[in-house]
């Protein structure tokens, strides 16, 4: 790109080098920078150029320049605008999309960087007009009419009964009161989206004190804002229809056509299909698509063949009466989704390095003329590794797919998870001021179409059981996202299978069996970012799974070796170390550093070959983008909302917030129930559209989110979040007028989600009384999903600080001897909390005031008489606990470990079933003691809550263990 500096306007200089808006005036030919106070404010005898730079996540910025036309501008001005707009492209490396925008018919992209609206005043630079400030007696009343979904453009007609009509949202702005008129085909949304013009006219022209009035079309009502409102317009008339020609047309659609530029004349190509082919770098292009008109502009060209194409395409629309185009100008290398799409065929998309050098070469030669530029400019780095955004302290329940049912898995079953197989989680945890509950689906890669389709239809129903009050997530092996990883905590991925799903998948494909056997080779990777994130992943047992950024664990029954990566950290070492404990810990390991593998490790691995030993690449999350949706059962049609915030989602509509990583799948609570049934459809056919064009997996955690039930992880793409918001009642537009009504503070009118119950699981989604845990990842707090702060302060007199696993959920496996004593545990039990389980169960047992007396206990207790009356606490002299030899107190809890032989239904007490005994009750049991609910239970209750068989259970002596995880539960 040959540029000459000399036409390079140096009020540009420095442009770009920051996130936010730059704006410049065209004042007698030159162009003025606007100060920042006067930002949203046009004339319409003006032009106006801008500059919208946006940081992205990746440390770059972009760069979009449109340039703004007033209705009454000159034509010399409008060709200024057009020649200061190519140079301030050439000034920032020729990378910036340009955009041309007319008064009355700007981009919704223009629009939004001016929310709610902006409102042109009369006049401009030349005649040196501003607006007067309002000192008249009588104030001045205006009428705007307001047109758009998702951004609005306001325009001011004649205060006149004729400017009022059926189809579009009148607002009348007079000295006492603002009236909004909704035509009659007139939308929700548009209605939603006027009242933000009504707040702004409020706080602008009244410092928001003024009335404000609602007049509906087509309601004649004895009201007194309507006759006020009809009054002003000479009493009410009925308004006429309006006539073809008074509606706002279209340009019809018509093929595209592709015209070369050659200094001032244009000339058509004769061509079948658009293909990339045709576009030569040393050349100008114009795509005329009717209602767009795009000028393409070769990488090669010379600034004035730039400036030239501009002026050219002005004179087209001119010629062609089109002022309602748009002119789209774009470089070589930069060009948008949208246009490319209309090329048959296109490459995938380079990055050229040619611009790059290009602005380097302009901020040279600008730096020599005495201008501080600093070249490309950079945005602050992101960090190298994401946050979950999820409390990772919750309850936490999984289920194998299995046919087309599901089977609980255990707690020392759950983090287990095989490639053959699919899965269905629920996770509940607590948010900022209220339970939050995720209902999720992992499909493994070798799972069998049938049971995905079982798991998809079985978390369904669990999310309608709770009135699509849980998140739905769908995840693909090898593509979850970090809040999976960080609820499970310690997870593991065998290859094989449990279900007979995966046994039909190996007769299907007459694949061998490899499902895992602790006694065979495997390879595990090792992988996290913390002691509770952090995952062992079975691979192919070869050299070529090896790479450099990991640590791998490689056993053969009693053969043990820990692999450790040249490019891998100290932190990484330190999770291997800990899945040693999960897959082998009754084994010592021995320590293999790149480079230094014994030949019986490469033996294991088949022979010695070459693998990856480049680093590997944090993941990092890219630019969100908002769609508005709109879905049939033929197609899906989505439109970006650019610069979102909360207020541009409504809740009639179904909205995309594309993430990359992840894309979630916004339900409004007003969504018709048959279009909510298909969210997950919806999500699944954006991904097939990939719209962006980002070659979007097709195995992408979608996640399904209702209004009002919002995570902290969808909610931080998001400025501002205010819950209440979701919480009102009423449509999109109703809630709109109430906050404006109130001051612009949303009042909440439904109570906040309360812990709810499951009917498919018979078990509380979260705890009765949730108590807030501590997240903290120091060493010297234990931090095990499921323990609420007290049982965290008692369990650390028991728990060594220094053992390994920490700060990892317990796992089925034996304690390792490196981290404890050596001596053989007792099948079926865990060796190293047994008997700090069995102390701190003591103090459960420990003598205390019978909050029921014996001689009311078997009597039934008056359900109307107070608490305080039910519960009269006395003392109980015939429970006293002997000593022990030492001297000190025998607790019960070891009285009754020394009788094994004992019942589990003990002291004759009668059983009730688990939802009578839980403090939460509706039909609470009575006549029981309080203090030891889980004493009526029975064995079978026990068994079933637990998820325990009957073998299993009665090889734990201690099963005063059991009935304390249960009793915890209770409460």
């Amino acid at each position: 790109m040959v540029i000459s500096m000399r036409e390079v306007d140096p009020v540009f200089k420095g442009a770009g080098q920051k996130d936010g808006l730059e704006i410049w005036r065209i004042e007698k030919l030159q162009a003025v920078s606007v100060p920042r106070e006067s930002h949203g404010k046009f004339f319409t005898g003006d032009c106006y150029i801008i500059l919208k730079t946006s940081a992205l996540k990746n440390g770059s910025f972009c760069q979009e320049i449109h340039y703004w036309l007033g209705k009454d501008t000159s034509q010399d001005e409008a060709g200024i605008a057009v020649i200061k707009t190519v140079e301030l492209d050439a000034a920032l490396g020729g990378r910036a999309v340009q955009y041309r925008e007319v008064q009355g018919n700007e981009t919704e992209k223009f629009l939004s960087y001016f929310k709610p609206c902006i409102i042109p005043e009369e006049g401009g630079a030349a005649s040196g007009f501003r607006q007067a400030v309002v000192n008249e007696r009588e104030y001045v009343a205006r009428l705007f009419v307001c047109k758009g979904k998702h951004t609005v453009q306001v325009k001011e007609v004649p205060f006149a009964r004729a400017s009022l009509n059926h189809d579009d949202i009148l607002i009348l702005d007079t000295k006492s009161k603002i009236f909004q008129f909704n035509g009659l085909n007139s939308s929700i949304q548009e209605r939603a989206k006027a009242l933000e013009v009504v707040q702004y006219l409020k706080d602008a022209n009244h410092e928001g004190k003024c009335d404000v009035a609602v007049v509906d079309d087509g309601k004649l009502m004895a009201d007194a804002d309507a006759g006020e409102f009809w009054g002003l317009f000479g009493g009410f008339a009925p308004l006429p229809k309006k006539t073809f020609s008074e509606l706002d047309g279209k340009d019809n659609d018509f093929p595209s056509k592709l015209l070369c530029v050659n200094e001032d004349q244009t000339f058509p190509l004769d061509c079948e299909d658009l293909t990339r082919e045709l576009l030569d770098s040393t050349k100008c292009y114009f795509l005329d698509c009717g209602s767009e008109l795009y000028v393409w502009m070769g990488r090669e060209t010379v600034l004035e063949d730039r400036k030239q194409a501009g002026l050219a395409a002005e004179q087209l629309l001119r010629e062609g009466n089109r002022p309602r185009s748009h002119i789209i100008r774009l470089m070589e290398g930069f060009e948008t989704v949208i246009f490319r799409s209309k090329f048959s065929k296109w490459p995938k998309k380079v990055e050229t390095v040619v611009s790059v050098e290009s602005r380097g070469k302009v901020a040279a030669l600008l730096k020599r003329q005495g201008f501080n530029v600093r070249g490309v400019a950079k945005a602050a780095p992101l960090k190298e590794e994401s946050q979950a955004h999820i409390d990772c302290t919750g309850n936490l329940q999984v289920w194998r797919v299995n046919d087309c049912e599901k089977t609980f898995l255990s707690f020392y079953e759950q983090c287990k998870f095989y490639s053959g197989d699919c899965y269905i989680f629920q996770y509940s945890y607590r948010g900022d001021d209220e339970e939050n509950c995720l209902i999720g689906t992992w499909f493994g890669q070798k799972s069998i179409e049938e049971e995905r389709s079982a798991a998809t239809s079985l978390a369904h129903m669990m999310v309608d059981s709770l009135k699509f009050e849980a998140v739905l997530v769908r995840l693909y092996e090898g593509k979850e996202s970090i809040e999976f990883f960080t609820i499970f905590q310690n997870l593991v991925i065998f290859k094989g299978g449990a279900s007979t799903g995966y046994k039909k998948y190996v007769s299907e494909n007459g694949t061998e069996d490899d499902t895992y056997s602790d006694n065979g080779v495997a390879l595990f990777r090792v992988q996290g970012s913390g002691p509770e994130n952090m995952q062992a992943i079975q691979v192919d047992t070869a050299a070529p799974s090896l790479n450099s950024s990991y640590c791998y664990i490689l056993h053969d029954g009693d053969t043990l070796f820990t692999w450790v990566g040249n490019l891998s950290s100290s932190m990484d070492h330190g999770l291997a170390e800990r899945q040693l404990d999960v897959l082998k810990p009754n084994l010592q390991s021995r320590l293999l550093k790149e480079g230094s593998e014994s030949d019986q490790f490469w033996k294991l691995l088949g022979s010695k070959c070459e693998y990856p030993r480049q680093k590997i690449a944090r993941d990092q999350e890219s630019d969100s983008r908002l769609f508005s949706c709109t879905f049939s059962k033929v197609m899906l049609q989505a439109r970006e909302i650019f610069n979102f915030m909360q207020d541009d989602m409504m809740t009639e509509d179904i909205y995309i917030l594309d993430c990359h990583s992840s894309v979630f799948i916004w339900v409004g609570q007003h969504v018709d129930t048959n279009i909510r049934a298909h969210a997950l459809s919806i999500g699944e056919k954006f991904l097939e559209l990939d719209i962006l064009m980002e070659n979007l997996s097709q195995e992408t955690p979608l996640y399904v989110i209702t209004e009002g039930s919002e995570p902290l992880f969808f909610t931080r793409f998001f400025f501002t979040w205010d819950s209440a918001k979701s919480a009102m009642h009423g449509n999109s537009f109703e809630r709109r007028l109430s906050i404006v009504k109130n001051g612009g503070k949303p009042i909440r009118d439904k109570p906040k989600r309360r812990p709810t119950s499951s009917s498919h699981t018979g078990r509380c989604i979260v705890p009765d009384k949730p108590q807030r845990r501590t997240t903290s990842s120091s060493p010297d707090h234990a931090r095990v999903r499921g323990r609420s702060p007290s049982f965290t302060v008692l369990a650390a007199n028991f728990e060594n600080p220094n053992a390994r696993n920490l700060s990892t959920p317990p796992v089925a496996t034996k304690p390792s001897p490196r981290t404890t004593p050596r001596t053989s545990p007792e099948p079926g039990k865990p060796h190293q909390r047994a008997d700090s389980i069995a102390a701190i169960s003591a103090l459960f047992e420990q003598p205390r005031p019978n909050l029921i007396p014996k001689s009311r206990k078997g009597r039934a207790v008056n359900k109307h008489q107070p608490e305080a009356s039910k519960t009269e606490p006395e003392a109980n002299a015939n429970e006293t606990t002997p000593a022990a030899e030492d001297g000190q107190t025998v607790t019960p809890a070891k009285q009754e470990d020394a009788k094994e032989g004992q019942p589990e239904d003990v002291e004759g007490l009668p059983v009730y079933p688990y939802d009578r005994l839980r403090t939460s009750s509706t039909d609470p049991a009575t006549a029981i003691d309080q203090a030891r609910r889980e004493m009526y239970l029975s064995s079978a209750e026990f068994r079933e809550k637990f998820g325990m068989t009957k073998e299993a259970f009665a090889k734990l002596p201690k099963w005063k263990q059991t009935r304390l995880k249960i009793t915890l539960q209770l409460f």
